[in-house]
């Protein structure tokens, strides 16, 4: 199924109906007055939060969302029906925000949770509201008022503990299919990975009771610009703004104008440049490929570089495993640390 985390849809809630005019006309009753019933309410559209649902594919080619209308009052005091609900599942993570003037009516952050996004307009009142001493038959009711009618923009943000972030090809989709039972694709050349992929990792021993879980996201790959848009552009830096920990992986490569440290400034600089407390997240960086001999050789002076900016150089191999599961433990400590606070 192909990837989609941002669409537009256009949301349509029901009219209500009409209300009635109508007179009892019983034998032996030769005035009987009004009995005009109300008319229905109009259905709402309603969004509702799946955690089953892992992308925006379903609602991109749906553009128009209608919820029934009302149904107009009868006679006899009849009152109409009321227009059915019209409930859209939509994934955990989905931003609703309304497209012309750009303000977010709301999120879904929870299982089941459900945000009312168009209500349905009220029915009309029928004639018998109208009775008075003076006017005992009005011929008068009221017509059902218009539904609300939205154009929105949804936006998809992965609901992740972890950012693993990196420019292409350093070895993201690798480490996350190491460590969770997550499995994108992994290749040999730059973008790989064009979506968000969701791993859990799991620590602890769960037979005992002591198991706790984390999800990691595998972002799409970073370059320069990325907060103007280019390359993954915007579309990479709206899925980390709900982690609580960025975890940054750099490694050395045959490029010639290529540096490890220049690439992590690189990447503070676009995730400062789309939001200044993004950039604020708590972070661990990594040295990945450290089966390679030049990724090893390199490591030494690396750290030393790093420690300058008072930060602690780690060097993990997903290909051998090595010093995994201490960084691991150092995620964790931070998820959680996060978590409690």
């Amino acid at each position: 199924m192909r990837f989609v985390d941002e669409c537009e849809v256009e949301v349509i809630a029901g009219n209500g109906g009409n209300g009635c005019i109508a007179f009892r006309r019983e034998k032996f009753v030769p005035f009987g007055g009004p009995a005009g019933g109300d008319g229905g309410r109009g259905g709402d559209v309603v969004f509702v939060a799946d955690p089953g649902l892992g992308t925006l594919y379903d609602q991109y080619y749906v553009n128009v969302v209608r919820a029934d209308h009302g149904g107009h009052g009868g006679g006899k005091d009849c009152y109409g029906k009321s227009g059915s609900t019209k409930e859209v599942r939509l994934p955990l993570g989905t931003v609703v925000v309304e497209r012309d003037s750009g303000q977010v009516l709301g999120e879904l952050k929870y299982p089941g949770e459900k945000f009312v996004v168009a209500k349905g307009g009220r029915g009309g009142r029928g004639n018998k509201h109208f009775a008075t001493p003076v006017d005992r038959a009005p011929r008068k009711a009221e017509p059902g008022d218009e539904g609300e009618h939205r154009m929105l923009r949804l936006e998809l943000k992965s609901m992740a503990d972890v950012g693993l972030l990196g420019f292409p090809n350093v070895g993201k989709s690798t480490l996350i299919s190491t460590i969770s039972r997550a499995h994108p694709k992994v290749a040999d050349y730059p973008f790989t990975t064009l979506e968000p992929h969701l791993g859990v990792v799991s620590i602890g021993d769960a037979k005992a009771g002591d198991s706790r879980n984390f999800v990691v996201a595998d972002i799409p790959g970073l370059v320069p610009g990325a907060s103007e848009g280019h390359g993954l552009g915007l579309r990479f830096l709206r899925h980390v703004e709900r982690t609580k920990l960025l975890l940054h992986m750099i490694t050395v490569t045959q490029e010639p104008d290529r540096d490890p440290l220049e690439d992590y400034r690189a990447l503070r600089k676009e995730l400062s440049a789309y939001d200044e407390r993004l950039a604020a997240h708590p972070e661990i960086v990594v040295l990945s490929k450290a089966d390679l001999p030049e990724v090893r050789e390199a490591y030494p002076a690396l750290r030393e570089k790093f420690a300058e900016l008072e930060i602690d150089l780690r060097m993990v191999s997903a290909a051998t495993h090595e010093a995994l599961d201490e960084l691991i433990a150092a995620v964790a400590k931070e998820v959680f640390a996060e978590a409690k606070s």
